[in-house]
């Protein structure tokens, strides 16, 4: 019997994309991380939105109009997702935080109920209260979702914001800033990932890993604050050369202690990170 993947309140869930062409989306993402997808546009709607598979299980989302247009093409940017219990009692409590709510909430068909909201340094998030669509079955996996890091110009001041409006610890650990929701990792256990503190404490991870839902961190010269979306690889070097090949630009290849990475640019604008698991 396959286990539903849920998410508890205050955790990442599910990300999508906007773009103008749909169809040259789809093209690039399934031959890049070998996506499927599986329509969940609602009747009449002048949009389209398409669910990505990995083995039919749901990864991600990607939106656009019905048809390309001629217009000017939009700003493209990967959205993050979190988890509530309540869509509108999390919506009011954004804005007594300092944030803004961009669209309020709104049904998404049969799926749950999203609202777009933004943290008071502008930078854009969304609100999931699931309902048919829990969020993604497949993370951590080749071709699946990663993680979500907040890229912040103050740090301090989000991390306020954010374990107010969700309950996150952000917890320093010496060689970057941990992103944990308290219990994520005992749901896990109890649920898809039986063994994950066992293996997590085969590698050495961090203390409370099993909690971390992202990472926080400074924005670079000249970026825009945001939350940025990782893709797990199996190889970060021939990734690189698929990106090449399909029109993506390869902005930058970085090697860690922990991961080999590439942040990539998609032919329609919008920029992501493939990381390669290379644990010493």
């Amino acid at each position: 019997m396959t286990v539903v993947r849920t998410y508890p309140a205050g955790v990442t869930s599910w990300i999508d994309l906007e773009q103008n062409d749909v169809a040259a989306a789809t093209a690039f993402y399934d031959a890049l991380f070998g996506w499927s997808f599986a329509d969940a546009t609602p009747p009449g709607a002048p949009f389209r939105y398409v669910i990505a598979q990995l083995d039919g299980k749901d990864v991600a989302g990607i939106a656009g109009p019905a048809e390309p247009t001629a217009a000017e093409p939009t700003a493209s940017a990967w959205n993050t997702y979190v988890a509530v219990d309540d869509a509108q009692a999390s919506a009011d409590l954004v804005t007594n935080s300092g944030g803004r709510i961009l669209t309020p909430p709104t049904a998404a068909g049969e799926g749950g109920i999203a609202a777009t909201c933004s943290d008071p340094a502008g930078v854009e998030f969304r609100l999931w209260q699931a309902e048919r669509r829990p969020g993604a079955q497949v993370t951590n996996a080749p071709g699946a979702w990663n993680f979500s890091d907040l890229h912040t110009v103050d740090p301090a001041a989000s991390s306020s914001f954010y374990a107010k409006v969700f309950g996150w610890s952000i917890d320093d650990i010496g060689f970057a800033t941990m992103i944990r929701r308290p219990g994520y990792g005992d749901h896990l256990a109890a649920t898809v990932d039986p063994g994950i503190h066992e293996r997590q404490s085969a590698v050495m991870a961090p203390p409370g890993f099993a909690d971390a839902i992202g990472w926080l961190t400074s924005t670079r010269k000249s970026e825009t604050p945001h939350w940025h979306v990782t893709f797990t690889v199996a190889d970060r070097d021939e990734t690189v050369s698929a990106a090449t090949r399909l029109g993506a630009t390869v902005l930058a290849t970085t090697d860690t202690e922990w991961t080999k990475d590439a942040l990539i640019r998609d032919p329609q604008g919008a920029e992501f990170t493939t990381s390669q698991f290379t644990p010493t």
